[in-house]
């Protein structure tokens, strides 16, 4: 009688319940299991030449009525999104956050998935695509294309050749714009491997080695913890492929000899790249990775409108640099996002 008497009571509400549950559950929208605060959804990217792919898209909304700005953040090599951080001051600032973990990285590794095996870097454009479709599902037709390292590349490479699509701007954050090798290595050995990626892709090219950025576990800096799973992000790099190096080597090609973006591009890097023999106190404020000259040389290339941003004493992913200079790192993308986009004097974006 008691359950009888409650379901007359609110009989009228049920429908409305289980449509609101059964949309939530179609949509496939999940709390993300690092960041609470964020939602993720698995996109089935179907098959390649290693099996079933997916990528997975993580999401913050900003709590701004009638915001139609987003942020699309593409993580780099041996990475996945975990810069929670960076989301929330776009949030902060109107901005609706979105990131992919592209296939094979991160959230969208499945047991057994040979890490970040790649044969064109086209493929994953499909990654973009899914993320970019939920953001104009949601309303979002102002977006920011966001890249870090290999992102960068693989974002300079697809506005290169998605010319007609909802993205007003790209801000690269130190992109892999050309390899950071010895010049034996550039001119001979990567040739080689190119040129053997096209019949015999899985054959090693480079073996593992010891990413000294990469930290294990948490680290602490002045005012914050970044925490790291190093199953998603391993201390030790997996050998790389003549398909992978095949790959990088071609888009390179097209972003240095070919690149013609027609939107506004933010191209940031250290002003100082670590080099073997450099004091290790260095490496905390140096890129360790790539050769900011490079970055320089072929960022201001990539269209007619490029603004470069020295940022002094960076790191490599310059959004987990020390307090300071990522307060300046914020400060530079907001300001240039509002004379860029947003029609507005500089402003400057805190804490």
């Amino acid at each position: 009688m008691l359950f009888f008497s409650i379901f007359m009571k609110f009989h009228h509400i049920i429908p409305i319940a289980l449509a609101i549950c059964s949309s939530a559950f179609a949509s496939g929208w999940q709390p993300d299991a690092l960041f609470p605060d964020y939602e993720t959804r698995t996109v089935d990217q179907g098959t390649d030449y290693d099996g079933a792919v997916r990528s997975t898209i993580i999401r913050k909304l900003a709590q701004c009525p009638g915001s139609r700005r987003g942020v699309l953040y593409i993580h780099g090599y041996n990475d996945y999104f975990l810069q929670d951080d960076m989301g929330r001051r776009f949030t902060d600032s109107c901005y609706n956050f979105y990131a992919v973990d592209l296939r094979r990285y991160g959230r969208s590794l499945r047991p057994g998935d040979p890490r970040f095996d790649i044969r064109d870097m086209r493929e994953y454009f499909p990654d973009i695509d899914s993320a970019i479709t939920d953001m104009k599902r949601h309303g979002i037709d102002s977006i920011v294309l966001m890249g870090h390292s290999t992102g960068g590349l693989t974002t300079s490479l697809y506005m290169n050749e998605h010319p007609d699509t909802a993205i007003r701007a790209l801000v690269l954050n130190s992109p892999f714009l050309d390899w950071n090798q010895s010049k034996v290595q550039e001119k001979v050995l990567i040739p080689a491997m190119q040129c053997i990626g096209r019949w015999w892709p899985r054959l090693t090219a480079m073996p593992g080695k010891s990413a000294a950025y990469v930290p294990t576990g948490s680290t602490r800096t002045e005012d914050d913890t970044w925490t790291i799973d190093n199953d998603w992000k391993p201390v030790e790099w997996p050998a790389i492929n003549a398909g992978w190096i095949r790959a990088v080597d071609s888009a390179h090609d097209a972003v240095q000899n070919h690149s013609d973006i027609r939107v506004p591009i933010l191209l940031m890097h250290s002003d100082r790249t670590y080099r073997n023999g450099d004091s290790a106190s260095l490496r905390d404020s140096s890129d360790t990775v790539l050769d900011v000259d490079d970055i320089s040389h072929y960022g201001r290339r990539l269209g007619p409108d490029v603004t470069e941003a020295t940022v002094k004493d960076g790191t490599h992913d310059l959004v987990r640099s020390a307090p300071g200079i990522r307060e300046a790192t914020y400060r530079t993308i907001f300001s240039w996002l509002d004379r860029k986009i947003n029609d507005k004097k500089p402003t400057i974006n805190s804490k």
